[in-house]
């Protein structure tokens, strides 16, 4: 029987994986339902290739002109709106699987839905993790229920089948360093948004782009896998890697490694997450040559990227600091991007939103969600305080 899909965040870069999968096995996946924030066109256009019956909208103005067709007619398209939509179509009893492949927090409700509702889940979603690890993960009901979708998580996940986690001693999450890896600290200083979002080797939106350069992305995985895999923030680290060969690697108690390599292609994890308990019947043609191929790690350098060593501050600390590092983040590498502020101002601006905050742990996820808004609003003063000094970025 075929798996029916229901694919959220369809038309960025990981959901265009998942579907490109879709494309290749038709007879083993059918996509019921897909799911953007404000791609109207995109994903009706979507929605028709793989004759969808329903498409959700997380902006509403954009779910409403899709609701009216112009131009193309979509008949037969039902169009949902909002966190209502993804909620109906979460619990849908005609889903087998829903991917998470959006960004943000926008989607963890639906993504909590989806698993009390007993469905498979595949999940890109950091933030879901980071932010609501401890709501989301207890609704977890049955083993691989929830299969991470990230390349690195997906390796992990993949290195971990039929072990104890008794005896993982500790992993490490690869990074290719991205574009400044070998940049001086007077040359970071000078970097540009447009030199940040060309990132060697993946094809990514703006923000994901930038926080890999800075090595925030790296941070905000390990956070990520502490709360996936049940670790301590002292058996996660990451390693540099320039050659995206290797994934994730496991160390065990008897001093013997697991790493999962493969081409620098998201479609492969999204073949293992979609097949999962099973293989694939045939991989994606472009399996890389083992023969003359080089492969050396380092660690990161947090002195020219703290934004990593901010992040682990926020995993050992842990409570409220995990929620408040991804909304000052959020706001840092917006102002960044927007060319008020420096590069190098990120972890300034994440930093004193961590020294500042003297509230408490959140204990309920409404708490953690005002949390991750704190973390923002803290941001947004820090952002203004370092603009008023250098006006001339603006």
């Amino acid at each position: 029987m075929k798996k029916r899909l229901f694919v959220i965040g369809c038309t960025g870069s990981v959901g265009s994986s998942v579907l490109s999968v879709c494309r290749m096995f038709p007879e083993h996946f059918e996509v019921v339902a897909l799911a953007a924030n404000s791609s109207a066109e995109r994903l009706l256009f979507l929605a028709e290739e793989f004759s969808c019956r329903t498409v959700v909208l997380a902006d509403s103005s954009s779910a409403q002109k899709a609701a009216v067709p112009s131009g193309r007619s979509h008949t037969g398209i039902a169009v949902l709106s909002g966190e209502e939509g993804l909620l109906q179509m979460a619990s849908h009893p005609d889903i087998d699987h829903v991917v998470f492949a959006s960004s943000g927090t926008g989607a963890i409700r639906a993504l909590m839905q989806a698993l009390r509702n007993g469905k498979d889940v595949s999940l890109a979603n950091k933030e879901s993790i980071v932010v609501a690890g401890p709501w989301v993960l207890p609704l977890v009901a049955r083993a691989d229920q929830l299969r991470p979708l990230d390349s690195e998580h997906n390796a992990i996940w993949q290195c971990l089948s039929g072990e104890s986690l008794h005896s993982v001693e500790r992993i490490y999450l690869t990074a290719s360093g991205g574009p400044f890896l070998s940049f001086s600290p007077e040359e970071l200083e000078r970097a540009t948004p447009s030199m940040a979002v060309a990132h060697p080797v993946w094809s990514m939106g703006a923000k994901i782009s930038v926080d890999s350069a800075t090595l925030m992305n790296k941070g905000i995985e390990i956070l990520e896998a502490m709360y996936l895999f049940s670790l301590s923030a002292a058996q996660v680290d990451a390693v540099i890697s320039a050659n995206p060969f290797i994934h994730g690697i496991v160390r065990f108690s008897d001093g013997s490694f697991h790493m999962c390599a493969s081409a620098p292609d998201m479609g492969i994890p999204a073949l293992s997450a979609l097949f999962h308990p099973l293989r694939s019947p045939r991989d994606r043609g472009n399996t890389p040559r083992l023969d003359g191929m080089q492969i050396s790690f380092q660690a990161p350098d947090e002195s020219r990227f703290p934004c990593i060593r901010l992040a682990r501050e926020a995993a050992r600390m842990e409570g409220a600091y995990p929620a408040l590092l991804v909304g000052a983040d959020e706001i840092a590498v917006d102002r960044f991007l927007s060319g008020r502020v420096g590069f190098c101002d990120i972890p300034r601006i994440v930093e004193s939103v961590l020294e500042e905050y003297s509230g408490p742990s959140p204990s309920t996820l409404e708490h953690a969600l005002h949390v991750l808004d704190e973390g923002r609003r803290l941001a947004i003063a820090a952002g203004n305080r370092l603009e008023a000094i250098h006006p001339s970025r603006r």
